[in-house]
């Protein structure tokens, strides 16, 4: 009985020695596999990156959006001021050009946007505006902002405006950055002389005064 019990527990450590030896084993296998894969995944994820970033500057230059333009957009000039006004194709395919203007005319200024609900209330009455003085020595120049030049034309021919309206590409916002805010009206005299300055949307009243400078 003695010697069953002895080769018993012979067996019985053999058995441990056998189960510990292959339990440690595998859990280096399980750790050699492990970091392998966590190899795998790091240059997987490397290989990504630098991918994304060559394809990055593979890009051209995305233009400005028109949150980064504002937050950089100066302030309203100051009166007396002197305004150069670049020369623009409006949207009808004529040329604005300052230099063609009749020099006894006073000129304004009218940045609006489709997408902008004060200046869908002030718009009209730059409409009546320009309809009642454009005989009468008032030239007007309105600067869409508009992501495309075609949602612009499309809004002025859905609401029959006949200002002479010129969507703001990017040459003609560096030669005249349109100020902070919209919409933005600005009146000159003949000689380019800012004489008013207004931010925001302008009542029918306000705009129906700009006639005095005339």
């Amino acid at each position: 009985m003695k010697n069953f019990l002895h080769e018993q527990t012979k067996v019985s450590a053999a058995y441990r020695a056998n189960f510990c030896e292959i339990k440690k084993q595998t859990k280096t296998e399980v750790q050699n596999i492990s970091m392998n894969a966590t190899k795998h995944r790091r240059d997987f994820l490397l290989a990504s990156a630098a991918l994304a970033t060559s394809h990055a500057w593979a890009q051209p230059a995305a233009p400005q959006s028109a949150a980064s333009l504002e937050r950089v957009a100066p302030e309203l000039p100051a009166l007396g001021a002197m305004l150069k006004v670049p020369d623009v194709q409006l949207l009808d395919g004529q040329t604005f050009s300052m230099a063609s203007q009749n020099a006894s005319r006073v000129l304004v200024l009218y940045w609006w946007s489709s997408t902008c609900p004060f200046c869908a209330l002030q718009s009209p009455e730059m409409q009546k505006l320009w309809l009642a003085y454009k005989d009468r020595g008032l030239s007007m120049l309105t600067l869409s902002i508009d992501k495309k030049a075609a949602d612009a034309s499309a809004y002025l021919e859905k609401r029959r405006y006949s200002f002479p309206a010129a969507w703001v590409t990017p040459e003609f916002q560096k030669a005249l950055p349109k100020p902070r805010g919209l919409p933005i009206t600005l009146v000159c005299s003949p000689t380019g002389k800012l004489l008013q300055a207004e931010r925001g949307q302008m009542f029918a009243e306000d705009v129906a005064l700009i006639s005095r400078w005339l």
